[in-house]
């Protein structure tokens, strides 16, 4: 069994809560070496997980010959450069979501992918999520018919992040819309099949996040310093003549914390978080609630899916494209507040 030598760049929240716990679990699995800019965040990771090779700059990490990938778990902006870095350097590579701040840094990386050769897969791990997996199958079986309309909500009353670069536009690109509505904007697409946006308007609001003492349920934040919005709405075109709309929030002055996507289609409709299927059988109305669902470790299914994707040279689940259709979306939505209208996706 041929043993998979990986680097981490980038030791912080998302490294430590999902990659390394995960890649622990894969036997065929070695973490090689770990990069980080920030060394006391990088001596603790290698304390913490028995890493002895470690960088403060990538490209050291990416010059060690042994190793075979590459996980991307930096903020936003530094996305980009060190994947495209690693796939030049011949790794396979998972990158954290969302693919890139904009659609024009993901198309690079998709581009950097085509020409490697290897292995590119953003990691949207939300794909592994019991609902979604099951209402796959309820889709492809025909139970919803034609999917015209999906309706996504990524919706936190006051979940405005404390730590990290989350309320820094520059780094991240935005705020919950690219944050947590990436998630689910991610499964929804893939559930109605991958189309592509074409069109996208939208409206995004700043009205908590910049004032000072409000409740922050995620520690408080640096409102000073806020400049990501609290709240987006959107409704999108897709290229099969479906339509989406969302609504993400960091800070909303709404009942509760909602992360849901409800399908609708021609011969059934469909709501995640929990999964109901509804229908009309024999002149009745039907809710079906599907029961025994079980919920698997989505960051190990995740980095099991891309390992296996190496091993038996297959696409990866989430694909570079698919990842820019989302993040094409996410723009659109930023671009037409801004604007002031409708704008086209190319």
């Amino acid at each position: 069994m041929k043993i998979f030598n990986v680097g981490i760049i980038g030791t912080g929240g998302i490294a430590n809560g999902a990659h390394f716990p995960a890649l622990e679990k894969q036997q065929d699995v070695n973490i090689m070496a770990i990069c980080d800019i920030n060394g006391d965040v990088l001596k603790a990771a290698g304390e913490r997980w028995n890493v002895k090779n470690q960088f403060e700059d990538y490209n050291k990490l990416l010059e060690m010959p042994e190793i075979d990938a590459v996980h991307i778990c930096t903020p936003n902006d530094v996305h980009m450069d060190p994947t495209i870095s690693a796939l030049k350097a011949g790794k396979h590579v998972i990158c954290e979501k969302p693919i890139g701040r904009n659609p024009a840094e993901g198309k690079a990386m998709c581009d950097a992918a085509e020409k490697s050769g290897k292995k590119f897969m953003v990691a949207q791990c939300w794909r592994w999520n019991q609902d979604v997996v099951a209402l796959k199958r309820f889709i492809d079986a025909g139970e919803l018919g034609d999917i015209f309309m999906a309706r996504v909500w990524a919706m936190r009353r006051r979940g405005i992040p404390g730590w990290g670069v989350f309320i820094n536009k520059e780094k991240q690109g935005g705020g919950p819309l690219i944050d947590i509505g990436v998630h689910i904007l991610d499964f929804t697409m893939y559930l109605l099949g991958n189309p592509k946006p074409i069109a996208a308007s939208g409206k995004t609001y700043t009205n908590i996040g910049k004032e000072p003492g409000h409740v922050g349920n995620l520690g408080q934040w640096d409102w000073e310093n806020y400049t990501v919005e609290d709240y987006a709405a959107g409704f999108v075109r897709l290229d099969n003549g479906a339509s989406l709309v969302i609504e993400s929030s960091f800070a909303a002055n709404i009942k509760e914390d909602k992360f849901t996507t409800t399908f609708i289609g021609d011969k059934g409709g469909a709501q995640t978080g929990p999964l109901e299927i509804y229908g009309e059988k024999h002149g009745t109305l039907t809710d079906t609630t599907p029961s025994g669902l079980k919920q698997p470790n989505i960051y190990e299914s995740e980095i099991r899916a891309f390992y296996d994707a190496i091993r038996d040279d297959t696409e990866v689940p989430v694909t570079g494209e698919q990842a820019l259709n989302v993040i094409k979306i996410i723009d659109g939505i930023y671009r037409s507040s801004d604007a002031g209208k409708e704008v086209a996706i190319d």
